[in-house]
């Protein structure tokens, strides 16, 4: 099986691929853009292109894993607090919020606003998204990324550990077997709670 990889900018593409994939019916994505949007599709794929892209302009870490030539699975990482978005960022988040609508960016900061209380005041790592191919579920691919990340924050000396967000209540115990350990919980909106982790290196 292959080993997790740092991405280039030019694997952008799959990495949106993958992500839409893996999100698509995910319940901050359904909150953010409506449960009943139109061309939810080509919406969902512009909002996941704006948070890849999001990684790339601030210079942060896509992770990927391939079988053969394919991306099957792929993480973004954050360090929260780091460098001011660049030109470029800005640009594309005001188009991204023009072409999905005012509702969807309100939606999107008060989702925001719910986690900003999970914040642990501390350096650390952020794992953004992460995903699989459907086809690959159950094949240890998400372990691996996951793992790389821990790996990461470990060895980095300006991170104490690695914070992540979930609104997916079965995901709760499972990233508590990964020995997070809830920092928070909140309620976005009636019928979507999230939880923020964190878990020491």
């Amino acid at each position: 099986m292959s080993d997790v990889v740092v991405l280039q900018p030019a694997a952008v593409p799959e990495v949106v691929d993958v992500l839409h994939e893996s999100f698509f019916d995910y319940p901050v994505m359904r909150f953010v853009l409506g449960t009943g949007a139109r061309d939810y599709e080509r919406r969902l794929r512009t909002l996941v292109f704006f948070f890849v892209m999001a990684r790339v302009f601030r210079d942060e870490v896509l992770l990927g894993i391939r079988t053969g030539e394919h991306l099957v699975g792929a993480a973004l990482v954050s360090r929260p607090g780091g460098a001011e978005p660049a030109p470029d960022f800005v640009a594309l988040r005001a188009e991204t919020w023009s072409e999905l609508g005012k509702g969807a960016q309100a939606r999107y900061r008060a989702f925001g606003d719910a986690c900003a209380p999970f914040d642990i005041g501390r350096p650390h790592l952020h794992l953004n998204m992460i995903g699989v191919r459907d086809r690959a579920l159950g094949t240890g691919l998400g372990r691996k990324l996951i793992d790389s990340v821990h790996e990461r924050s470990r060895v980095d000396a300006e991170s104490v550990g690695v914070t992540l967000t979930t609104e997916a209540p079965g995901n709760v115990a499972l990233y508590q077997h990964f020995a997070y350990e809830i920092v928070g919980r909140a309620t976005v909106a009636p019928g979507l709670m999230t939880w923020g982790f964190f878990r020491p290196d």
